[in-house]
This record gives C-alpha cells, structure tokens and sequence, in this order.
C-alpha cells in the first residue's frame, strides 16, 4: 500500500517561498514513493479549508480538518511556525498529537517584530522539526526544541530562458538595462533601495511579485515618483525567462528566512546585488561571491565590462550544495534519524 503525505499550509499553490518549497519537497516525497495531497486555507490546493487563512475569523471545523490531515505523514509548512492565524495553528498541532509529522519552520515568531512575545512552536516526540537555515536551528534549540536544517533546494541543471523573447515581451530596448526584484512587495523587502540602485546606475526596476500586507497605500507613491522606468508583475513569463531578460538581480532585504533569489541568481547566471542580512550572512559561507546593493559603482563597472568566472563560480557554488536532486536523500535520511523505517 502506498504511503500518503500532506502538506497543510494557510496557503499553498502560489508565488510565495514557502508555496515554490512546498512543492518542491512533494516532488522529493513522490521520489520517496508517497502520494501527496495539499491542503491551505488558500491557494490552489487539493482541500481549501478558508478557517486556515491567515487572520481567518472563524476557525475550521474540527472534523474537517482531521479528515483533511489523515495522511501516514503530515508536514506543516510555517502554519505552527508563525501565529498568522493563532487559533487553526493550535487546532494543527492538536490534531497531529503522537502522529508523524515534520514541522516545516520557514520563520519563527521572534524574528518578526510583531510577534516577538510569541512563545517557540509547538512540540511533540512523534514529530520531526526541520529549518531552512542554521539560524532558526539554534534558536530552536535554545528554546528546547532539536530541529535538522534542511536549506531549499533548486533546479540547478534546467535550460537557459529565453532572453530576447522575454525582453520583447517587455517591451525593453536592446542595450536597456534591466535589474530584477523576484520578490512580493512588502516592507521588509526594501523597495526604496532596490530603486535607489537602479537610479544610480541607469537601470530600468522590474518588480515581479504582488503587492501584500497593505503596503499597496505606501508603494504606489514611491513608483509613481521614482526616477527610472519601473515594470510590475510577471508579465505572463516563467521564472526562467524572467531571470533570462534581467541583467542583475536586486536583492536589499532587511530580513528572510532564506531568500531564494540568492540561490535562484547564481542558477540562471545572473550578478545579486544585496543588502546581507542575518541569513544571508550564513548562505555567503558556502563561497558565494555577490555585489552590496548600496555599491552602485561596482554592479554599474560589472555590467560595463562582465566576468563570466563570476557566473561560473556562483553556479558552481549553487549546483554543489543546494540542487534539488539532492532532497529525496535528505528526507530519506531525516526518516532514518526518526526511525521512520516503515509506513
């Protein structure tokens, strides 16, 4: 008979990291041999329970979601990570009580000032707690909980995209200079210095992502005054294309629990200019070489004169310690570790 996982999440199926790493590790447990199944508050999933939205007002029913998580695996993906939605997050972790289940932490209550107060998550000796980063690890562990880091994995051997069909797309001239921000818009992911950077080299600001977390109010003023061409959303490309049509990536975060542009940037052979924050400090000991976001002057000479062996390394660098084809091995081990021999 052939075991069944679930992926529970307030929202899955969409653009956001968790949602792209979600669906990569049911990738890896297909490899495994599971059959996997999906269930959000939101998104594109195969259960929508709304009382799983972030800020839902009312709860999911109790016996709806018990069916919904009768799986042989359960992974919570951020749901009992961050209290988004405190009341489904305690109904989550009651309903996995002495079940197997792997708490997929992408960010924890403290690292986000509006739930600094916040208690660690939930615990249980039947369940498995797995980071994106080392950070998160230790923090964990000095709050009394073990977790394994497993950091996102990547597509590192795929096709180059389509530069000047996506280009065209956009409606970009030839020598137009074009820097990437593969991210949704919210605060903490600094607009204003992405757009500082393209004013200072002549660069034209594409913003690929949604506008969240009412930041819509503060960012289309900003745009509307900024001193360069700015392009918004997707255009209907893949992130392949649209890492193909850039010439630099922009990157001056103040804060991720992983960032997968770092990663995403070295694949598809494009520079990252980047403002390092905590994590990012960790992902630069891996050998990444990368320009500051607040050094305009050395992008603008890189892109005036381009060294592939930069390109080459970073790659390099992203193929050795974060391929994709590396997790169903990953999480066979971690099920070893927990003596998950059999399902």
């Amino acid at each position: 008979m052939t075991a069944t996982a679930v992926f529970v999440s307030y929202r899955l199926g969409g653009p956001d990291g968790v949602s792209i790493e979600a669906g990569k590790w049911g990738w890896a447990l297909e490899q495994l041999g599971f059959t996997v199944r999906t269930v959000a508050g939101e998104g594109r999933a195969h259960v929508v329970l709304p009382g799983l939205r972030m800020q839902s007002n009312e709860p999911p029913g109790t016996a709806e979601l018990v069916a919904a998580l009768d799986a042989d695996l359960v992974v919570v993906e951020n749901l009992c990570s961050l209290p988004l939605n405190a009341t489904a997050s305690a109904m989550v972790g009651e309903v996995l009580r002495g079940r197997r289940a792997i708490m997929h932490h992408h960010d924890l209550p403290w690292q986000r000032e509006a739930f600094a107060g916040w208690p660690p998550p939930p615990d249980d000796p039947q369940w498995a707690h797995v980071t994106i980063n080392e950070l998160s690890r230790r923090e964990l562990a000095e709050r009394g909980i073990a977790a394994t880091t497993i950091h996102n994995r990547f597509h590192s051997d795929g096709p180059a995209g389509d530069r000047d069909g996506a280009r065209r797309r956009l409606g970009l001239e030839p020598e137009e200079r074009l820097l990437l921000h593969p991210v949704r818009a919210v605060p903490r992911k600094r607009v204003p210095a992405a757009l500082a950077l393209c004013e200072a080299i002549g660069a034209t600001y594409w913003l690929l992502g949604p506008t969240e977390e009412d930041y819509g109010p503060e960012l289309e003023p900003l745009l509307a005054v900024a001193g360069v061409t700015v392009v918004r959303g997707t255009h209907s490309l893949c992130l392949v294309d649209s890492y193909a049509a850039c010439d630099a990536v922009v990157f001056p975060s103040s804060w991720e629990g992983f960032g997968n542009p770092v990663v995403e940037s070295a694949v598809h052979r494009r520079p990252l200019a980047i403002r390092r924050y905590p994590v990012a400090a960790e992902l630069e000991r891996f050998g990444f070489r990368w320009f500051s976001a607040d050094d305009p002057g050395a992008l603008d000479s890189w892109l005036a004169q381009p060294d592939t062996g930069l390109l080459d390394h970073n790659q390099a660098v992203a193929r050795r310690h974060f391929s994709l084809a590396d997790l169903p091995d990953r999480l066979s081990t971690l099920f070893e570790q927990r003596g998950w021999t059999s399902w």
